[in-house]
């Protein structure tokens, strides 16, 4: 498992837009949005097969915006 970091542009009220999308995603295992944080912070948890670049390619061609944080590390989970 690996754990992706990105900012992004989607606000609370963006939320219901995406949800399904990252819900449904065969690699992705979790997934949330903190929308208090200036940066909308989106943390995914996804199979290590799907990556950083795979996460901002799948939320930007949905018509959102993402991008990896500046000091943006993928974790691998036990």
């Amino acid at each position: 498992m690996s754990l992706i970091i990105l900012k992004t542009n989607i606000d609370s009220w963006k939320v219901p837009a995406i949800e399904p999308i990252l819900d449904f995603h065969s690699s992705i295992e979790s997934w949330s949005i903190d929308t208090e944080d200036i940066d909308n912070v989106l943390r995914i948890e996804a199979k290590d097969e799907f990556g950083e670049a795979d996460a901002i390619e799948l939320v930007n061609c949905f018509g959102f915006c993402s991008e990896p944080m500046d000091d943006n590390v993928v974790y691998l989970i036990a």
